[in-house]
């Protein structure tokens, strides 16, 4: 029998809307609201799982 590792993969994504002239303070922005929890992911972002094998061990 062999192990395998098996990792699990789940993306969350959520359009954020701010102003700013430049597409780079947009970023650093929204940056600052995640880092501040301001914005927080949950189950209603929920795009997709994907599971792959990382590795194969015999035994």
């Amino acid at each position: 029998m062999k192990k395998y590792s098996i990792e699990v993969l789940e993306v969350l994504s959520r359009i954020v809307e701010v102003d700013a002239l430049y597409k780079e303070d947009a970023i650093e922005q929204v940056r600052q609201k995640y880092r501040k929890c301001e914005i927080v992911l949950d189950d209603s972002d929920y795009k997709m799982t994907e599971f792959s094998v990382k590795d194969e061990k015999s035994e």
